[in-house]
């Protein structure tokens, strides 16, 4: 491919009109799954779950058509802007060429796991009609060895500390992003794998750094202390971070799910009390959701919160909880009406808690826990903790209305999914720093191993479908920002993210050969940390099922 095929755009309009076959292609998959779920004019659950393998997949095929086309709005954007270079115009080639391959060939769900268009029950003659010649046309010209030799020679001679391609953002917003990448150079990276190694919290220091930088009252409202900033910003710091360190990362969503639950629930006394202090850090919360039995399936949560007098006496377990020996608030889901089964008997108390040390933990009267030793996303510590009439003062029930609590924590769904896919992003990009340095550094046969195909492919691989998973990520957290309901795009976002990450960290351990499996290299923490990615903020194949849920709602 020469140098000016590599910069040419005059591949859009094709891409346009095989977008728009393959758009056409996804509405006939959608309305062959809904008849194959649907009994006596509505969705069945059973069915559904019967169809499970093409329900989720339509969650896959409808993620990648979102792809498709954040990859086209992306390359509109920036041309109009002239910000649209070589480097950008191939990863979006590429990207796009690569996801039109697979919706056609098989769209990997996981590992071994992939959906195919005759899964939805479309025929032969409904797959061909749509596999128009512009859809082979790009996918030839744009998965050639030529054109991805050209992106890995650009990689080459990229500076690390960068971000591959532009991401078309303002400048407050990659300013903001150098802000956090310093932070995290002078503060975190260094350090950051000897506290995976030893199990070591992050450092206080640490901690208030980020509360000095901002972190935690980001995109809390000035007016209760914060900085009143949107989800893209949310983003690019959640990103930066966890580029550096998933564990810190992933401090900043603590408060960001606190700080939303408080401010799309909470009463105006609640606001006031503890925005403010989540805000500059003064306080630390956890969030206190799961159970050992119920994992994703909170209709059947079980930990009861009883009042008495001015108090809610709190009996029950919870695991998975995340950072609660140092947190101060537990934003705490509870049963309080035990004759009122499923979601509508649950209520969210701000449940507030002494700081503990590895030596007393929770020297709180009602609650005791033990920690889970754990693979990966460390720095906070993972716990089980039990309530045995732990006290929660009546005024912390939040909003001051029982029964709330479900809708009160699915309004955070979609920051909580856009932030995780976003740390995704950071994990995901760690993966390729490591393995790219690696790869230039390690000398075989001769050569470096970046100047081998297979060892290119994997790093272009990796840093196609982060751009991919960019686009997604960005737009989601655009249109929260716009106040538009976004519950489909973040968790595509998500779903999409997570597997890239995994994906990039387990090309990048392959990159470093048997050396990626000594405990010594970074490589093996960033693919402990990229495993949990597809399991928490809602499993993959939970994942999948929502979107599924939704897309067939219509």
């Amino acid at each position: 491919m020469s140098a000016t095929e590599t910069t040419s755009t005059n591949w859009l309009p094709d891409a346009k009109a095989a977008f728009a076959s393959v758009e056409a292609l996804y509405g006939r998959a959608l309305d062959a799954v809904r008849a194959r779920v649907t009994k006596d004019g509505k969705l069945s659950n059973e069915l559904i779950e019967v169809e499970q393998h093409a329900a989720h997949g339509l969650s896959w095929f409808a993620t990648y058509v979102q792809g498709l086309r954040e990859l086209l709005a992306y390359a509109d954007r920036l041309s109009a802007e002239g910000a649209y270079g070589e480097v950008e115009n191939l990863l979006t080639r590429i990207g796009f060429a690569e996801y039109l391959a697979q919706v056609f060939g098989g769209i990997p769900m996981s590992q071994g796991e992939f959906v195919r268009l005759s899964d939805f029950g479309l025929s032969p003659a409904d797959i061909a009609a749509a596999r128009i010649p512009q859809v082979d046309g790009l996918v030839a010209s744009g998965l050639t060895t030529a054109s991805r030799a050209r992106l890995a020679e650009l990689i080459d001679h990229h500076e690390a500390a960068e971000t591959i391609g532009a991401t078309g953002l303002d400048e407050t917003l990659e300013a903001i992003r150098s802000e956090m990448r310093k932070f995290a150079s002078d503060n975190v990276t260094p350090h950051a794998h000897e506290w995976h190694l030893k199990n070591d919290y992050i450092p206080l220091e640490v901690i208030s750094g980020l509360s000095e930088l901002g972190v935690f009252g980001l995109t809390i409202p000035e007016e209760y202390g914060g900085s009143g900033m949107g989800k893209i910003a949310m983003c690019v710091v959640s990103e930066e971070l966890s580029r550096a360190y998933i564990g810190v990362g992933s401090l900043g969503t603590r408060s960001e799910i606190a700080g939303e639950l408080i401010l799309v629930g909470g009463t105006e006394e609640q606001k006031q009390k503890y925005l403010p202090k989540i805000a500059s850090g003064e306080i630390l919360p956890t969030a206190v959701f799961t159970e050992p039995n119920n994992g994703s399936d909170l209709a059947n949560l079980r930990t009861r919160a009883t009042r008495e007098g001015d108090v809610y006496k709190v009996v029950g377990n919870k695991t998975w909880i995340t950072h609660p020996v140092r947190a101060d608030v537990m934003t705490l889901l509870v049963r309080t009406n035990p004759n009122e089964k499923g979601y509508k008997g649950l209520s969210m108390l701000l449940a507030e808690k002494p700081r503990g040390t590895d030596e007393t933990p929770f020297p709180a009267k009602g609650m005791t826990g033990g920690e889970i030793e754990v693979l990966g996303y460390r720095g906070m510590k993972e716990f089980e903790i039990g309530f045995d009439n732990f006290e929660v003062p009546a005024e912390n029930l939040l909003g001051g209305e029982e029964g709330k609590g479900f809708k009160q924590l699915m309004e955070t769904f979609e920051s909580a999914r856009i932030q995780t896919a976003a740390r995704a992003l950071g994990v995901a990009q760690a993966a390729l720093d490591l393995g790219l340095r690696y790869a230039k550094e390690r000398v075989q046969f001769g050569k470096p191993l970046f100047a081998f195909p297979r060892v290119f492919d994997k790093i272009v691989t990796m840093a196609v479908e982060i751009h991919v998973a960019r686009q997604i990520t960005y737009f989601a957290a655009r249109e929260k920002d716009e106040g538009k309901r976004c519950d489909l795009e973040a968790g595509m976002a998500k779903l999409l993210g997570a597997r890239v990450a995994w994906a990039a960290a387990d090309n990048a351990l392959q990159i470093h050969g048997g050396n990626g499996f000594a405990l010594e290299y970074p490589v093996s923490r960033v693919l402990c940390d990229a495993r949990i990615l597809n399991i928490f903020e809602g499993a993959a194949e939970i994942q999948a099922q929502v979107i599924a849920r939704r897309l067939l709602e219509g």
